[in-house]
């Protein structure tokens, strides 16, 4: 673990503050021996901090079993912090909660630099230990001769950092979401609303906003708020997290009207309000129905859209269509994807074609001659070929696929392209004539 600038020095301040009434406790303690008391007032009393280390450490070495073991290693821990040494720091904190294993200040220390590796290299091992140290902080007992106050305080600068471990742990390690969701939730509810629009407390509520697309847990609505929550705040990332949002938004709503209804709401408040709702973009069936109630003649559909409300819309819907399609004769452009002497199968939406399946099956009234017989690949454009709707079968969908129709043909023909006589025929724009 290499040296570590600490994102949060105030609250480890904090705690270091919190916690001197605690720590006073022992200083009442007296040395016996004049040696060993020299050594420690000369250790404590150095103001630079690799000194302090250097001392501190030759007190312990010399004198390990010393009553003011604890104090010297709550010392060492700030000295260490003073370095940016999170490797030492980190060592210093496990000696301290050898010695007193409820010591606050060094669970939380330990799982603050255990935490920020888990977020950094996703080992499960660290991320889990910062979870276990985050579980016996929460659990851990208010000290005897801290007052109501001041546990308050303690409790209140530690306990969402201990949330946010564990949550961290939950998604990582344990690909936990929903667990990892609850966390999240818990750590925002402990911070006061300021707290959120910077440090953890943002960086967090981003952090939801994504657990919230994870398989498992997947909440649109849920993810759209957070992200446009830590959208209103992270200034250094705006541009990425709007991106997201809107990316979001989109897929669950249709389209971006409403969005920024939704971010000035949330820059208000952490979690949505009972008002706060995105309406759903209509789903397929929805529109398929809309189009069949609202085209007057059905039969004027391009063939792009009869096949999707064929393969989409209610069984009702697709009765309605079909009753008017079936035996009527229709041309059908598209890009051969195979061809006989009597059958023709051809890609005609540009999902199809782009799959290079066969969305319509002709079958030919006359078989072709072999010089007939299209290539794969050759696109019919007009009415080149023609054919009669005789029926049609639904693909079901696959993990990566929707639902489709295979439209089938019979008595289908191939015509020559009507060309345009060139005595008719207009000069392109711009083009002059030599007269």
């Amino acid at each position: 673990m290499k040296k570590l600038i600490f994102a949060s020095v105030m609250a480890l301040a904090s705690i270091s503050l919190v916690l001197a009434p605690m720590l006073r406790a022992q200083d009442s303690i007296t040395i016996k021996d004049p040696a060993e008391f020299n050594s420690y007032q000369m250790a404590t009393s150095q103001q630079a901090p690799a000194a302090k280390t250097e001392a501190l450490e030759s007190f312990l070495e010399t004198y390990p079993n010393s009553v003011v073991k604890a104090a010297v290693l709550d010392q060492l821990i700030d000295a260490y912090q003073g370095l940016r040494d999170a490797d030492k720091t980190l060592g210093a904190a496990s000696r301290l909660l050898q010695v007193d294993p409820n010591n606050m200040k060094a669970i939380f220390i330990s799982v603050f630099i255990k935490k920020n590796e888990c977020a950094k290299t996703h080992d499960a091992q660290t991320c889990d230990d910062a979870a276990v140290l985050a579980q016996k902080g929460l659990a851990a007992p208010k000290p005897a001769p801290t007052s109501d106050e001041d546990w308050k305080k303690l409790t209140g600068a530690t306990y969402p950092v201990f949330d946010s471990a564990i949550a961290l742990d939950d998604i990582v390690s344990k690909k936990d979401m929903k667990a990892g969701i609850d966390e999240y939730r818990a750590e925002l509810m402990l911070y006061p609303p300021e707290q959120t629009k910077s440090g953890a407390g943002l960086w967090d509520t981003l952090q939801l906003a994504e657990a919230y697309t994870k398989p498992g847990a997947t909440d649109p609505v849920q993810a759209i708020w957070f992200y446009a929550r830590a959208w209103n705040y992270a200034t250094p990332i705006k541009a990425r997290i709007e991106s997201d949002l809107e990316y979001y938004y989109k897929t669950y709503h249709g389209n971006l009207d409403g969005l920024d209804g939704v971010k000035a709401l949330a820059a208000d408040t952490v979690f949505p309000p009972a008002t706060y709702a995105v309406t759903p973009k209509p789903t397929a069936a929805e529109i398929a129905h809309n189009v069949v109630a609202t085209t007057p003649d059905l039969r004027v559909l391009n063939l792009g859209d009869k096949e999707f409300i064929l393969a989409a819309g209610t069984k009702e819907d697709a009765d309605k269509l079909w009753a008017v399609l079936k035996d009527q004769v229709t041309s059908v452009p598209g890009i051969v994807i195979e061809a006989s002497a009597t059958v023709i199968k051809v890609a005609v939406t540009d999902d199809a074609k782009t799959a290079k399946t066969a969305d319509f099956v002709v079958n030919l009234k006359k078989p072709l001659a072999e010089k007939e017989v299209p290539a794969v690949g050759y696109e019919f454009k007009g009415t080149a070929l023609v054919g009669t709707y005789d029926s049609f079968t639904l693909i079901p969908a696959t993990d990566t696929t929707v639902q489709t129709a295979q439209i089938v043909l019979r008595d289908g023909e191939l015509q020559p392209e009507k060309k345009q006589p060139a005595a008719s025929r207009k000069p392109a724009a711009g083009h002059h004539s030599g007269n």
